[in-house]
């Protein structure tokens, strides 16, 4: 299902390989708590590979479209990178949360818990808490020279762009007519995990040596480009719409032409087409402030408070519940609940709902509160207070993810299946 070289991913665009459905990853961002995430992707892959008796299967073959916003930008370039030598993914999915546990404690370092707290605060008043060094040189030793064009399936990775004040989402649908967005992919992970008052914002220019190309008035006004871009959260900390649009647009671009067009033969509101995976970071909806507290709070204590930054917490949070709450709306509207998985923790406590505390016993117990996140009951969002409920005969989210395992790897052969034979 995946490929480097076309924008619908699988091996090939020919006019035979049409799709039955189109498949989405998402994942959302929440700094350490990608560790959650990266354990069900674990579980996920190695159904897959049960499934396809193939230990070498990874995520990236299975979806048209991986997503991903902050942290889950990092899983995103991780699972869909390419290996220089071998040409598959850069990570396997069970080496994700060991990659967090090894490296958290370099991004997001903190020597004694109490002095580093009050340090961390002051340093948040002035300037960012963390440089971004240790990440940024790790996710160029990582990712090396490997551009958005390289990655092995589609990606969309949402960023924003402080210079002007707009979101700028990064997309291989868009390459073909938007070539100054074919960034590194290092400079793309950075860009959407520079959180406000955590780390620095990122600067960085693309160069198009091909020239200019006017089509749709979509393409870029030069040879040239600036980013100065900061956390995705901001404008899409739960990227499943972005995907989805991004795979409409491509659709309504691309239908009149002689193009990749065949591999999506469906109407861009055909979203009852979609199978959908998506993964949260973890939240926490019991009370965590109150009216009568943040009736006194001036701008210090909305930007800093206990070592965290309440608005950017409630900003991301709300942009992740509202797009759970409207595609659960939407799928059942269309009467295709079973297309829409949404798999997410909503009680967080203590440290463990921190995006930066990188201690061994924080970052142990995120691996297994993923693990017993599989165990848990499919759960959908209550439209009113934004918890989540357990669905009825739907079983548990590993054993939904194994249902949903084979039907990828059936839509997977199917599409192979129907390949011209050379």
């Amino acid at each position: 299902m995946a490929s480097s070289s076309s924008p619908g991913g699988a091996s090939s665009s020919s006019p035979g390989d049409k799709v039955k459905l189109v498949t989405v990853l998402s994942i959302d961002g929440g700094g350490v708590r990608g560790i959650i995430p990266a354990t069900v992707l674990a579980f996920l892959e190695k159904k897959l590979q049960e499934v396809d008796e193939n230990p070498d299967a990874r995520i990236a073959d299975y979806f048209d479209v991986v997503a991903g916003t902050s942290t889950g930008g990092l899983l995103t370039a991780m699972l869909t990178a390419p290996d220089k030598s071998s040409g598959r993914p850069l990570f396997a999915a069970k080496d994700l949360a060991k990659f967090y546990v090894d490296n958290s404690p370099n991004i997001f370092p903190q020597k004694n818990w109490v002095l580093s707290k009050i340090a961390g605060t002051l340093r948040m008043v002035s300037g960012p808490k963390y440089d971004g060094k240790y990440l940024h040189s790790i996710l160029r030793e990582k990712l090396g020279d490997t551009r958005l064009s390289d990655t092995l399936t589609n990606v969309v990775i949402p960023t924003f762009d402080i210079a002007n004040l707009q979101p700028t989402i990064f997309s291989k649908f868009e390459l073909k007519y938007k070539p100054l967005k074919n960034a590194l992919l290092s400079d793309i992970s950075i860009g959407t995990s520079a959180a406000p008052t955590f780390f620095p914002a990122h600067y960085f220019e693309t160069k198009d040596d091909r020239g200019q190309t006017r089509e749709f008035n979509l393409v870029d006004g030069g040879q040239t480009r600036e980013f100065t871009l900061v956390d995705g959260g901001l404008a899409a900390n739960n990227p499943t719409l972005c995907a989805m649009s991004q795979v409409s647009k491509y659709i309504t671009l691309e239908k009149d032409k002689d193009s990749d067009y065949d591999f999506f033969p469906v109407k861009p509101a055909e979203y009852g087409k979609f199978l959908v995976i998506s993964i949260g970071c973890g939240s926490n909806h019991d009370e965590k402030y109150s009216a009568k507290e943040a009736a006194k709070w001036g701008v210090f204590n909305w930007l800093v408070k206990g070592g965290s930054a309440p608005i950017i917490d409630m900003l991301t949070t709300a942009s992740a519940n509202m797009v759970d709450i409207h595609l659960c709306v939407l799928f059942s509207a269309l009467h295709s609940e079973e297309n829409y998985l949404r798999i997410q923790y909503d009680q967080l406590k203590g440290s463990a709902g921190s995006i930066d505390d990188s201690s061994k016993e924080n970052l142990d117990n995120l691996v297994r509160i993923g693990e017993e996140l599989l165990k848990k009951n499919v759960s959908r969002v209550d439209l009113e207070t934004g918890r989540y409920v357990d669905v009825p005969g739907e079983g548990t989210n590993e054993q939904q993810l194994t249902k949903l395992a084979k039907l990828l790897s059936d839509e997977r052969r199917r599409r192979q299946n129907e390949l011209p034979k050379n």
